[in-house]
C-alpha cells in the first residue's frame, strides 16, 4: 500500500496569514489546498500567488462547486490549480462539465462528499470519470460526541476504494490518529489547523509525515 499523501488545507481570511505557515511547512506538504474560505476572501489571486511561489507543488482550490461548473473550474485552472473540488450536492451534470474542463486543462476534480450522499451517487461520479473523493468523519457521530473514527467510517473508506476511488481524509485528523488508518487505503491526509496553527508548523507538518511513515510502513521481507 502506498504511503498517503499530506495536504495543507489554508482556510484563512486573507493571503499574508496563509502564506506565513505555508512557508515554513512546505518542505513536508505534499499538496496545498487554497481553501474555501481563502478563495472567497482574495479570489483566484490566492491561487496565482501560491502557484507562483510553489511550481511544483500540487494545488487544490477547494472552491466547492454547485454550480457554473464550467466557469469556476476554467477561472480555478487558469489561476494555476491543479485540482477543483465538487460538493456532492450538485447536479451530475455539473460535475460532468467540471471533468470534462479539468481534463480539457490537464487537472484532476474532487467530490466532497457532504451528509446525505449515496452510493448510487458514488457510482454515477464513477461513470464520469471522477475518481477522487473527500470523505469526513460522519457528523451523527461527532454530534453524538463521539470523537474517534469508527467503523462506518473506515469501511466507506474501503468502499469507496473498492469502487476506484482515491479517497482523502478531512476533518478532525491529528497525529495521534494517524494510526487508526493503517492498512485503510487513504490517498490523502488534510490537516488544518493542526499545522496551520502551530508554533512550529514546520515541526507540526514533520510529525504528521512521521506518523504517516509509521502507519504505513511496508511489512518487513522474511528472507
Amino acid at each position: 500500500m502506498r504511503k498517503p499523501l499530506l495536504q495543507l488545507a489554508l482556510d484563512t481570511f486573507d493571503l499574508p496569514s496563509a502564506l506565513a505557515p505555508l512557508q515554513q511547512a512546505a518542505p513536508h506538504i505534499d499538496i496545498i489546498e487554497v481553501g474555501t474560505i481563502l478563495c472567497l476572501s482574495e479570489g483566484m489571486g490566492a491561487v496565482r500567488v501560491i502557484r507562483s511561489l510553489f511550481p511544483d507543488k500540487t494545488i487544490l482550490a477547494d472552491v466547492r462547486i454547485a454550480e457554473a461548473g464550467g466557469i469556476i473550474a476554467k477561472m480555478a485552472f487558469e489561476a494555476g490549480a491543479d485540482w477543483v473540488s465538487v460538493v456532492s450536492g450538485a447536479a451530475p451534470s455539473t460535475a460532468e462539465v467540471v471533468y470534462d474542463v479539468a481534463q480539457q486543462q490537464g487537472g484532476d476534480v474532487q467530490i466532497e462528499l457532504s451528509d446525505g450522499w449515496t452510493w448510487q451517487q458514488a457510482a454515477r461520479w464513477r461513470e464520469i470519470g471522477i475518481d477522487q473523493a473527500i470523505i469526513h468523519r460522519s457528523r451523527d457521530a461527532e454530534a453524538q460526541g463521539e470523537l474517534a473514527w469508527g467503523r462506518a467510517d473506515l469501511d466507506n473508506i474501503r468502499r469507496l476504494a473498492d469502487m476506484g476511488y482515491r479517497v482523502t481524509v478531512a476533518g478532525s485528523v491529528g497525529v495521534n490518529d494517524v494510526s487508526t488508518f493503517a492498512g485503510i487505503p487513504v490517498y490523502i491526509f488534510i490537516s488544518g489547523r493542526a499545522i496551520r496553527n502551530a508554533a512550529n508548523p514546520a515541526g507540526a507538518a514533520a510529525s504528521f509525515q512521521r506518523a504517516i511513515c509509521s502507519a504505513f510502513a511496508a511489512p518487513a521481507q522474511n528472507s
